[in-house]
């Protein structure tokens, strides 16, 4: 546009100047000169015409084009000027506008698809900056981490987020996938990969939860495990228990009666005691659904607080409750949840050798409670086997506590953590 009106105002101006000097010079001359001289000038004026439409009408369409490509305006088109060269540029012009429009609609529509596919994905994904800080994180990803919000976590490197679930995806190498346990029996599987944006390498991480699946591969592992040994047992034992009754009854007025009476009593009673054991695991399978009713959460703690009491004290072990002011009322069974908390607090009180504490508490927002104790504390480890069929730290341990409360807690839809913290005080968190 500049270069035109410059063109077509240098233009009058000099037309203007000739037409001036022709008046004043030839004034007095011939007709014949005076018009041969104005002929001179519209065959300039003529020339003029046809430079602009060659020449300059061209350059103002090439400089049009670049003005729409920096603006990036790819849904405007150029007009032909009815010169050939000038049009051939036109259409080639017109055709790449075209295709970058398509091209622009395409990658708009594919980052759209994109965006939709993450943000609905039931896998996590985050996304780094190039300072390895959380550029952007989608919803299952921020409640993986535990977080209410994404915003807790925009802006931080993961090593600085409140979540054990972070610390893990921190130590992950690059290219590199790693299935991690963590101490609330929940299972990911992490991938640690990168993608390229605008030339620069981005950090991405995807975090699939397993847990559901390898808990269901597990109960039906350690279910049938469980029925084949018990069944065994259970038919062995019973046997063996009938003849050694039979063997006692034999015995009345033989002289060994007492003597060979006490180890057939003995051995019966071993038998008694194995079918027990069975026993106790075969209960872990035999969970019943939980019939919900109105809890107070408070209640509960007392009761399972003076169930206690006792045994903590024998190991002069202070079993303390500070419980919140509210009402809390859960729904839960009852029943179950009782054994939850017994088997919590019997764990609690079993990890310390002696002169501990253990402290029950209660939470109104979000209703919660939470074990802490004194004791061991539990390492790195050992944490990420704590809800694993038949794992024990116990010497003697059956390895099925855990499993109960972590099958009575899933089936009331509970999140549930248990971990040592840095002062080495343990905790067991269960929120409602």
């Amino acid at each position: 546009m500049r270069l035109r009106g410059w063109f077509w105002i240098w233009t009058i101006l000099l037309l203007s100047i000739l037409a001036a000097f022709s008046y004043y010079v030839f004034r007095g001359s011939s007709l014949l000169l005076f018009l041969g001289m104005e002929g001179v000038i519209l065959l300039a004026l003529v020339y003029l015409i046809f430079f602009y439409h060659r020449i300059i009408k061209p350059i103002y369409l090439i400089g049009s084009g670049m003005e729409l490509l920096k603006e990036q305006d790819f849904s405007s088109r150029l007009r032909p000027v009815g010169q050939a060269d000038a049009d051939r540029i036109v259409d080639v012009f017109n055709r790449m506008m075209g295709q970058l429009k398509n091209e622009r609609l395409r990658l708009r529509e594919q980052n759209h698809f994109l965006d939709l596919l993450i943000k609905a994905s039931p896998m996590g994904v985050i996304i780094l900056n190039l300072d390895k800080e959380v550029l952007s994180l989608n919803a299952a990803s921020y409640k993986m981490l535990g977080l209410a919000s994404p915003e807790e976590a925009i802006g931080k490197p993961l090593t600085q987020i409140t979540s054990p679930l972070a610390a893990e995806l921190a130590l992950i190498p690059l290219h590199e996938s790693q299935t991690i346990r963590l101490s609330d029996a929940n299972i990911y599987k992490c991938t640690h990969s990168s993608f390229v944006n605008q030339g620069f390498q981005h950090s991405f991480y995807l975090v699939e939860s397993l847990t559901k699946e390898v808990s269901i591969a597990e109960k039906k592992a350690y279910e049938k495990v469980i029925r084949m040994i018990s069944h065994e047992v259970n038919n062995t034992t019973a046997g063996i228990t009938s003849t050694l009754d039979t063997l006692e009854s034999g015995l009345t007025g033989m002289e060994q009666e007492k003597e060979v009476g006490g180890i057939l009593r003995v051995l019966i009673e071993r038998c008694y005691r194995l079918s027990r054991f069975v026993t106790d695991y075969a209960d872990v399978v035999r969970i019943p659904e939980p019939q919900l009713t109105n809890v107070s959460l408070n209640n509960l703690v007392v009761s399972s607080k003076r169930f206690m009491e006792t045994i903590c004290r024998n190991r002069n072990i202070k079993l303390l409750t500070e419980l919140s002011e509210s009402d809390l009322q859960v729904q839960i069974d009852a029943s179950l949840f009782e054994q939850v908390l017994l088997n919590i607090i019997k764990n609690a009180a079993e990890s310390i050798d002696r002169n501990g504490t253990v402290t029950i508490r209660t939470f109104a927002d979000p209703p919660s409670i939470q074990i802490t104790d004194t004791g061991r504390g539990i390492d790195k480890d050992t944490a990420g086997k704590l809800f694993t069929p038949f794992f024990s730290t116990k010497p003697n341990g059956q390895g099925i506590g855990l499993i109960f409360i972590r099958e009575v807690l899933q089936k009331h839809h509970c999140t549930f953590s248990l971990h040592t913290d840095a002062e080495g005080l343990t905790h067991f968190r269960i929120v409602f």
